[in-house]
C-alpha cells in the first residue's frame, strides 16, 4: 500500500507552476460520469433555494456555519484526511467511526475511496496521473475531474491499491456494500428535517410552520453547508496548487494560501502538508492558524487521540516566503 511519498527539496515545485499537463490519460476520451455529475448539479441547485425567503431561518444559517466545523473539519479534515489517509493520529475506534460518519455526511464518497484518491494524488502530485492537478486546468482540478470518468479511479482499482488498510476494518468495508454510505447520508438529511419539524411543533407552531422550519434547516444546515464544504475541500486541490507562498521547495507546485488556510481550518497550508505528509500538524509558521491541529491537541488532552505525528525533526523552512497571488 503506497503511502504518500516524502517530497524532495528541489526547485521543481516553482517550475511546475508554469508548465501545463494534459488531463490524465486514464480520463481520455472525456466521458461524462452521469451519476456523479447529476448529483453534484442537483445538490448545487437545491442549495440555491436558500435565496428563496420562505426557506430562510437564522437557525438554518447557524447550523450551516457550525456544520463547516462539525462535518468539514472533524469529518473530512481530521478523520478522512489526517487520520485515515495519512495515519497522522490514532483515535478509539468508536470515536474514529463517529467522525467517519460526519465525513460521510459531506457527500464526498466513502472513506476508502476518498483515501484512495488522495493517496494517488500524493504519489503523482502534479504529474500526468495526478487525478486533479491544476496544471491540466484550474477548473479540472476544482471540479472537472469528478464530472468525467477515470479508469484509474474506479472503486475496485483505488481500494485494492491504495486503501487496503482502511478496508481491513469491517465498518468501512460494510460502507462499500450496496450503497450503504448513501443510506447514511439520506438518513442524516431526514434527521435534520424531522428534528426541526418536531421542535417547531413542540414550541407551539402550526403544521405549516413546522414544515417551513424543517425545510429551512434542511436547505441551510444540509445543502448549503454541503456545497460550502465541497468548494472549500476542492479549493485545496485547485487554489493551493496555483496561488500562495511556499515554505518548502517540494517537488510539486503546492502552495500555502492564506484565504484557504483560514477557511479550511488549516488544510490550506498545503505546501507544509506536502513537505511532511504524515504530520497531523499543517500550520508551521506562527500565523498559519490550524484549527484542526488545535482540535487534535484538545482530543489528546481528553484521551481521545494518541500516536500523533508531528513534522519531521529535520524539516526546516527552506524557501523564502514567496507570494504568488494570495
Amino acid at each position: 500500500m503506497p503511502f504518500p511519498r516524502h517530497t524532495k527539496n528541489t526547485d521543481a515545485g516553482r517550475a511546475d507552476a508554469t508548465r501545463r499537463l494534459d488531463i490524465p490519460e486514464s480520463a481520455r476520451p472525456l466521458r461524462l460520469a452521469r451519476i456523479d455529475a447529476t448529483g453534484i448539479a442537483a445538490i448545487h441547485l437545491i442549495a440555491l433555494l436558500a435565496f428563496v425567503p420562505w426557506f430562510f431561518s437564522w437557525t438554518g444559517i447557524v447550523l450551516a456555519l457550525l456544520g463547516l466545523y462539525v462535518f468539514g473539519t472533524l469529518g473530512i479534515s481530521l478523520c478522512f484526511h489526517r487520520m485515515l489517509t495519512h495515519r497522522g493520529l490514532v483515535c478509539p475506534k468508536w470515536f474514529e467511526h463517529s467522525l467517519a460518519i460526519l465525513g460521510l455526511c459531506c457527500v464526498q464518497d466513502t472513506p476508502a475511496r476518498w483515501v484512495g484518491i488522495h493517496r494517488r494524488h500524493h504519489e503523482h502530485a502534479d504529474e500526468q496521473p495526478d487525478p486533479h492537478s491544476p496544471l491540466a486546468s484550474f477548473l479540472w482540478a476544482h471540479i472537472g475531474w469528478m464530472l468525467f470518468r477515470n479508469r484509474e479511479l474506479t472503486r475496485i482499482r483505488l481500494v485494492s491499491r491504495y486503501a487496503k488498510d482502511v478496508m481491513r476494518d469491517p465498518f468501512y468495508a460494510k460502507l462499500e456494500q450496496n450503497f450503504r454510505w448513501v443510506r447514511v447520508v439520506l438518513i442524516s438529511w431526514l434527521g435534520f428535517f424531522a428534528s426541526a419539524f418536531l421542535v417547531e411543533l413542540v414550541v407551539g407552531g402550526s403544521a405549516l410552520d413546522a414544515i417551513q422550519f424543517g425545510f429551512s434547516v434542511l436547505i441551510w444546515g444540509v445543502f448549503v453547508r454541503t456545497v460550502l464544504v465541497w468548494h472549500i475541500t476542492w479549493s485545496v486541490n485547485s487554489v493551493t496548487h496555483t496561488w500562495g507562498y511556499r515554505n518548502y521547495d517540494t517537488d510539486e507546485s503546492s502552495r500555502n494560501n492564506l484565504i484557504i488556510g483560514f477557511l479550511s481550518n488549516g488544510e490550506g497550508w498545503h505546501n507544509n502538508h506536502h513537505a511532511a505528509p504524515r504530520s497531523a500538524r499543517f500550520g508551521h509558521r506562527w500565523w498559519e492558524l490550524d484549527v484542526t491541529w488545535v482540535t487534535i491537541r484538545l482530543l489528546s488532552a481528553l484521551g481521545l487521540a494518541r500516536k500523533i505525528v508531528t513534522p519531521y525533526p529535520s524539516l526546516a523552512i527552506t524557501a523564502d516566503v514567496d507570494r504568488h497571488g494570495v
